[in-house]
């Protein structure tokens, strides 16, 4: 890591705002951030561009990512397609701060945050986010053919394109699209905060989805409210063999305790 010579980096700022806010509960559990909290943390993430945490702006015309493939082009994958960075910025039993790096057109499947609290700030870049929460109580339907599987109704909450600057996202345990899938549109860059972070030992552990248009399995189901192309039934799926993805390393300003 490098250090920053000025007496208060934004990135620190922020740090310190967490560590003052995500703090477990009398339990010893994280508890939920308050509604006070959530704005200040929100504050403190529009602050930080990319140049805050070691980045620079990608080119999409030097951009050499290709997306991903399927089964049977998984070789291709590994030799010319470019992965997705994570940059571990920090991380404790409160919370995660940590950076996505897309090259255009790669993708992080469908998947859950349980129990969690998730800011996101869009660094440069435009990128898909299609979101859903699930609908309460649950509504479950088994598929048919010749494999089995349960499939849970989920509401469509977020289907757009977020292009930096942008308003920071925060989806809850509950609500604001727990359930999130990303598209790189161009290269970007998304600033994450998670709180609590996952932890499998914690009943926290990530689980990957298939999303099926509602018609699939309605068998008479009654929507409340919306429409049928608001709402989707979500199958669990093992980690995707397609998710593309390397550790590389956080180079902007160290983060004091």
């Amino acid at each position: 890591m490098t250090k920053d010579s000025s007496p208060n980096p934004k990135i620190q700022s922020l740090y310190d705002l967490c560590k003052k806010t995500l703090t477990p509960s009398a339990s010893g559990s994280p508890a939920p951030p308050s509604s006070q909290a959530i704005q200040k943390l929100c504050s403190a993430l529009d602050t930080v561009g990319p140049a805050d945490v070691g980045l620079k702006e990608e080119n999409p015309d030097e951009d050499r990512g290709h997306g991903f493939f399927s089964l049977g082009q998984l070789n291709r994958v590994a030799r010319w397609a470019q992965p997705i960075t994570y940059l571990d910025i920090y991380e404790s039993d409160s919370f995660t701060m940590c950076i996505f790096c897309f090259p255009t057109s790669s993708i992080i499947s469908l998947h859950d945050h349980p129990g969690m609290t998730v800011f996101s700030k869009i660094l440069y870049g435009s990128l898909h986010v299609k979101a859903y929460d699930w609908v309460e109580p649950a509504i479950i339907r088994e598929s048919k053919g010749p494999v089995y599987f349960p499939v849970r109704l989920a509401k469509l909450v977020v289907d757009q394109v977020l292009t930096a600057p942008c308003d920071v996202s925060v989806l809850y345990p509950k609500s604001g699209g727990n359930l999130h899938c990303f598209t790189a549109i161009t290269p970007c860059a998304v600033l994450d905060v998670l709180a609590p972070p996952y932890r499998e030992n914690a009943g926290r552990r990530c689980t990957y989805y298939h999303d099926y248009p509602y018609v699939a399995f309605s068998n008479q189901v009654e929507i409340g409210d919306g429409n049928k192309e608001d709402y989707a039934w979500l199958a669990k799926i093992e980690t995707p063999d397609n998710l593309y993805m390397r550790q590389g390393k956080y180079v902007g300003p160290t983060i004091h305790d």
